[in-house]
C-alpha cells in the first residue's frame, strides 16, 4: 500500500516525502512542476520506494494512471502558492482547488483512502479577530485580487467536506499558516525565501509597506509532524485544524533578524503596500495541541537551519 502526495515537487511536498521515505514506506508523487522543481523530484527519485508522475492533477487521466495503484492515504497538496502567483496564474490556482480537489477526492474515495487536504490561513483573508481560530469565518473579498487563492482553498476545504459528508470520506483538513524549509524553488518569491537570496548576494531587501505588518512562521519539520498527527490522532474524519507558530514578528524585524543571520550588508528598501495584505495574521493553535503537537523549533533556529540547506 503506498501514500499519495500531490504537490510532491513543492517544498512541503518534498520535505513530507522524504518523510515517508527515510521511514521505508512506498510513496507516489504527482506534479505538474507549476511552481514545483524537477530537482526535488529527481532527489526522491533516489528512493527505490518513490514512483512519480509528471501529471497535472486537472486531468481526468491521473485516474487512469492510479488505476492499479493501491493507496492508503492521501496528502492532498497540490496548489500554486505565493502572492507574485496571484497575478501570474489566477486561472491555475482555481482550477487545481476546484477540479483538481474534486479529481483527488474521487480517487480517494475510490481506492478508500484516508485524505488530508492542505488548506491555508489565506481562508481568513483579512481577519477581524485575533487569535483566528478554526470557527472563524473570515473576512475574504471573493473580488480581490488574492481572491482566486482565498476562495479556491474555501471552495476544496467545502467539496472535501461534501464528500464526507455524502459519501463517507475519510477527510481532515489543516490550515497551514506561513511555513519554510528546505526544497524551496529558485523562483519561491514569498518573503523569507526572498530576503534570504538577496541577502546571500548583498542586493536590497523590498519591504511593501513600512514592515509593521506582523505574521508567524513555522519550520517545515514542525509542519510534518502536525501533518502526520492530524493523519493519525484527528478525532473525527471531518476535523480542522490550524496549524503555525504562535510568535508573532513583524516582516521588518525579520529582514533584521535574516540580515543579522547571513551577515549580509543588504540595505533595506520600502516600496508601495501590496494591495489588500492582512496587517496581521495568528493562528489559534489550541485545536493542534489537543493531539500532543507543538512547535519545536524556534524562529532563528529554522532560519539557521534553512541558511545551512541553501549552502
Amino acid at each position: 500500500m503506498s501514500i499519495l502526495v500531490t504537490g510532491a515537487a513543492g517544498e512541503i511536498g518534498t520535505n513530507l516525502c522524504l518523510y515517508f521515505l527515510n521511514a521505508h514506506e512506498k510513496v507516489i508523487g504527482v506534479d505538474d512542476f507549476i511552481t514545483g522543481s524537477k530537482k526535488n523530484s529527481q532527489k526522491l527519485l533516489n528512493f527505490s520506494d518513490f514512483t512519480f508522475f509528471e501529471q497535472s492533477i486537472e486531468s481526468e487521466d491521473l485516474s487512469l494512471i492510479l488505476s492499479k495503484t493501491d493507496i492508503k492515504e492521501v496528502y492532498h497538496l497540490a496548489c500554486p502558492t505565493g502572492v507574485p502567483n496571484l497575478q501570474k496564474i489566477p486561472k491555475k490556482m482555481l482550477l487545481t482547488t476546484s477540479i483538481g480537489t474534486n479529481n483527488i477526492l474521487k480517487i480517494a474515495l475510490q481506492k478508500k483512502a484516508k485524505v488530508l487536504l492542505a488548506s491555508s490561513s489565506e481562508i481568513y483573508g483579512d481577519p477581524k479577530e485575533f487569535p483566528q481560530e478554526e470557527e472563524y469565518n473570515g473576512n475574504v473579498d471573493p473580488l480581490g485580487i488574492r481572491a482566486p487563492y482565498e476562495e479556491g482553498k474555501r471552495f476544496s476545504e467545502t467539496l472535501a467536506m461534501t464528500f464526507a459528508c455524502y459519501y463517507g470520506l475519510d477527510v481532515r483538513i489543516l490550515r497551514i499558516f506561513n511555513t519554510f524549509g528546505p526544497y524551496s524553488s529558485n523562483f519561491d518569491e514569498r518573503v523569507i525565501c526572498s530576503f534570504f537570496i538577496k541577502a546571500l548576494r548583498d542586493e536590497p531587501l523590498i519591504i511593501y509597506g513600512d514592515g509593521s505588518q506582523k505574521r508567524t512562521f513555522l519550520y517545515v519539520d514542525d509542519l510534518i509532524r502536525g501533518m502526520i498527527l492530524v493523519m493519525n490522532k484527528a478525532l473525527s474524519t471531518t476535523s480542522v485544524y490550524n496549524i503555525g507558530s504562535d510568535q508573532e514578528i513583524s516582516i521588518l524585524d525579520l529582514a533584521y533578524l535574516i540580515l543579522d543571520i547571513c551577515k549580509s550588508k543588504s540595505k533595506i528598501i520600502f516600496e508601495q503596500d501590496l494591495k489588500q495584505d492582512p496587517l496581521r495574521r495568528l493562528p489559534s493553535i489550541e485545536k493542534i495541541k489537543s493531539l500532543g503537537w507543538k512547535q519545536e523549533i524556534s524562529l532563528e533556529d529554522g532560519l539557521k537551519k534553512f541558511l545551512e540547506s541553501l549552502s
